[in-house]
Formats: structure tokens, sequence, C-alpha cells
């Protein structure tokens, strides 16, 4: 894939999970955003098209491309990575699962730490390198307030009684923590890290889990959208926000687990 818009005047933006309900809209907003190029990340080739023409034919941008991935099989995000040509300003970390029974991927890993927490880290280990070339750069990782639940002993429920909700609140913890860890290591690169709760919205992830949810996908897509063109989320790196504010967050104020974490998902 070839991000061939002019870097001097282009921000290209990647976003994966781009086809789901918040992932989407976070792709529509950025697009319609002058000045934004805009990469759809997505595991469903004939979904991501539909998604580009949609989002094309609302915003009136022609610079919205996709590209076929599976973030939860690092050799799938290394050979993105590695066919990438071009700048990358912005990577938005969306992509979720919440299945409702333990499933593994072809790798052996359990399917929601894979996708929901290594293919985060997978993607910005990944990518690192074309966002410092491309500074100011910036990373947004969609999480949860709905987080919690972290056994650092049994990521991937192999002793625990597998249950989605309570892997689901990991993987988010999880999400907010390698914020933190990926801040300190990129902050003198001039790429910022952050994380966020992205809303309350109605979608298959939310349903897997029992929720209903009270909120458009343009709501749950604000505030991530926010973080990923306006000013705030690049002047700052490694913070946690909800609905357009920052909230202090326990999980990455624990150094010593964050780093352990880290370790954890570096051998995966």
């Amino acid at each position: 894939m070839r991000a061939d818009a002019d870097a001097g005047k282009t921000r290209v933006a990647l976003v994966t999970g781009a086809t789901g309900a918040i992932g989407k809209a976070i792709a529509r907003q950025i697009a319609a955003r002058p000045g934004f190029m805009v990469v759809l990340a997505c595991r469903d080739a004939a979904k991501a098209e539909r998604a580009v023409k949609e989002i094309a034919t609302v915003t009136g941008n022609r610079n919205v491309r996709c590209e076929v991935v599976d973030v939860s099989r690092k050799s799938s995000v290394e050979s993105l990575a590695a066919r990438w040509q071009g700048p990358l300003h912005v990577l938005v970390n969306n992509a979720a699962v919440t299945p409702r029974r333990r499933q593994e991927t072809a790798d052996g890993i359990e399917l929601q730490f894979a996708t929901n927490v290594l293919g985060y880290f997978w993607m910005i280990r990944a990518f690192s390198e074309h966002l410092k070339r491309s500074t100011p750069a910036r990373v947004v990782n969609v999480a949860s307030y709905w987080a919690g639940d972290l056994d650092l002993t049994d990521l991937e429920f192999r002793r625990r009684p597998y249950n989605n909700n309570e892997a689901y609140r990991q993987s988010k913890q999880a999400d907010r923590m390698l914020t933190v860890a990926f801040a300190e290591r990129l902050r003198s690169s001039g790429v910022s890290v952050n994380a966020c709760h992205p809303g309350d919205v109605r979608s298959t992830l939310s349903g897997n889990l029992g929720f209903g949810g009270s909120q458009t996908p343009d709501d749950g897509a604000r505030t991530p959208t926010w973080l990923a063109i306006e000013s705030t989320g690049g002047n700052v790196t490694g913070r946690y926000f909800e609905y357009l504010k920052e909230v202090p967050c326990p999980f990455g104020a624990n150094r010593v687990a964050v780093e352990e974490l880290y370790s954890a998902c570096a051998r995966r």
C-alpha cells in the first residue's frame, strides 16, 4: 500500500477495526477533516471496500483506502508494516473482539488477548519507525472504563475459567497500561501515545458482553477522533481520557505491573 499523498499537506491516519460500529465512525470523522488521508485496516476485504466507498461518498474525501490485516496474527501485522510506504501520522488502535467462548488463533493464543492486547502491541511496535519518520505523530488506543481483572500470571485464561466479560475487562486494562509503556518509550521521538474510553455504543462487541449501549457510533467515536486530530492528542502522552476529559488511570500508575505486562507481550 502506498500512502502517496503529499506528506507536507496531507496527514495519514491508519484505523484498525474500521468496519465495526465505532471504528468506521472514527475513520469517517477523521476523513471528514480537511487534509487527511485515511487507511482502513480490516480483516474482511469485502466489508473494507464497502466501508471505503461509504466514507468517501459521505465525506467527499477520495483519499480513503483500505488494507487487509488480522491484528490477532503477528505475521499479518508485520506484513502490513513491511509493505507500507510513505508517512504515517496517526495510528488508531481500535480492533477488538469479545467471543462468548474461549477461542485461540492459529498461533495458539487466546483470541481476545491476541486481538485486543497483542494487536495493539504489535501494531505500535511494527509501525513505530514509520511514526518516528512522520513526526509529530500520535497513537490513540481505544480502551474502556470497563477495565480490570488483569492477571499477569494467566493472561490467556489457561488456568481460570474463561468469561468473555472478564477477558474484555482485562484486555482494556492492559491497553491502558501499554499506553503508558509505549508513551515512555516513544516520548523522545516526537510520538505521543494516549488511550480513551469511546462511549457506550450498541455494537456486536457490546452485544456479546450483554450490554445494550445507549450512544450512537458517532458519539462513541468523538473522543478517539478528538485525540487523533486535535491538539490535545499531540501535546500530552501516556494519558487516559473519557468524554474529551483526562481521567487519572490507576492501572498506568503501577509502573512495575506495566513493565511486567510489556515484557509478557514482547515474548509473544
